[in-house]
């Protein structure tokens, strides 16, 4: 049996891209020997100081709340317990739609089995220094000229990482077709000299 590897995904749980992204890691831990771990970095955070339309600044002003709530569960409880707070969040925004808010908060925390009372996190500014260096830790390797996901995952020199942006993908693959998807990946990401490819998007997120 192949040893299994630490891949660790930093995610905001507002973004829809990041959301498919970490259900396809989830299908590649089926087929590949990897275990995923989520780590929080803040679109919030990253959008500080920007010149952005109006309605883009009111949405990350609404930001802190869900990933001061996620920083603050895993000080109490420790990080293991992200993965199961993303699901919650992620299947109540982006599958349900719900309004965030307080009633989100509390229902996410439920769905996770944690402390209905972390959700108060959401309006404290407690946890702003920790969220700032969860962020930091994620996205110093790859810039701050892209959002989430961001992958830190094993690089071709043992022992080193290789940190990356996306993959950006809709649906998101399952099966052996998300185990393919991640051995291509890794190929590109850990060539030296690789920086991007890209293409236009022309789909919203599609949610399976």
């Amino acid at each position: 049996m192949a040893e299994r590897t630490a891949v660790d995904m930093w995610f905001d749980p507002l973004c829809p891209w990041a959301w498919l992204t970490s259900r396809w890691l989830l299908e590649v831990e089926r087929v590949r020997p990897v275990d995923v771990r989520f780590r929080v970095m803040s679109l919030s955070v990253l959008n500080e100081g920007r010149d952005l339309p109006e309605q883009y600044v009111a949405l990350m002003e609404t930001g802190w709340a869900p990933v001061r709530i996620c920083i603050a569960a895993e000080q109490k409880y420790g990080p293991q317990v992200l993965r199961d707070l993303y699901t919650a969040f992620g299947n109540r925004i982006h599958l349900n739609k719900e309004e965030l808010g307080p009633d989100l908060y509390v229902a996410a925390l439920a769905d996770a089995g944690l402390d209905s009372d972390l959700a108060e996190a959401g309006g404290s500014t407690e946890y702003d220094e920790a969220l700032r260096a969860s962020h930091n830790a994620g996205m110093k390797p790859v810039g701050t000229d892209v959002g989430t996901p961001v992958i830190h995952a094993p690089g071709p020199v043992e022992g080193e990482k290789v940190a990356f942006f996306g993959p950006v993908i809709t649906p998101a693959p399952k099966g052996e077709a998300a185990g393919r998807l991640w051995d291509g990946v890794l190929l590109v990401a850990g060539t030296p000299g690789f920086y991007e490819l890209k293409r236009s998007r022309d789909q919203d997120p599609i949610f399976d």
